[in-house]
């Protein structure tokens, strides 16, 4: 959970860029991954031990195998928790450049090519920001305001969503 996002950036940069002699898309896209895989994969496990006991001994109490107790009880009752682990990892994610400057390097222009380099709005924010303009260190804070609204709003969005499911 806590290993620095520039290492993990230097370890992809190690296993693809370099022997595929290319920085790309994907590259940044596993980096992303390693990144945000442990913080899903630690709050699904707290939410799923949080569940009460009585809710898995009812189940197998009243015949359900444990597979299917597990899968239809416990996980629809930890849903909401997992969701905010996603989330989480979702908001970590968004704003980091470091693994995406050794793997995805940054394009100026845009490409939907995961094969090819390709721009980030964090890379642009810093490389925007140590620049000598005005008018580009405002456009990196535009970018980091635009950052903050996406995570905003998407959390907004999933958790509207998941209220109107429970109804």
């Amino acid at each position: 959970l806590s290993a620095p996002s520039i290492l993990v950036g230097l370890f992809v940069y190690e296993i693809l860029v370099a022997p595929l002699k290319g920085f790309s898309g994907l590259a940044g896209s596993v980096a992303l991954g390693l990144i945000a895989a442990p913080v899903i994969t630690r709050t699904t496990e707290d939410v799923l031990r949080l569940q009460p006991t009585a809710l898995r001994e009812a189940s197998v109490a009243l015949g359900a195998p444990v597979w299917r107790t597990i899968l239809a009880v416990i996980w629809k009752s930890a849903q909401g928790g997992m969701l905010t682990g996603a989330l989480l990892a979702f908001a970590r994610i968004s704003g980091e450049t470091a693994p995406l400057l050794f793997t995805a390097l940054n394009n100026q222009f845009f490409s939907a090519d995961m094969t090819k380099p390709m721009a980030s709005l964090p890379a642009v924010i810093f490389q925007f920001a140590l620049s000598a303009y005005d008018d580009w260190r405002r456009l990196a804070w535009a970018g980091a305001l635009i950052i903050a609204v996406v995570v905003l709003s998407i959390n907004i969005i999933v958790r509207f969503i998941a209220r109107e499911k429970k109804h």
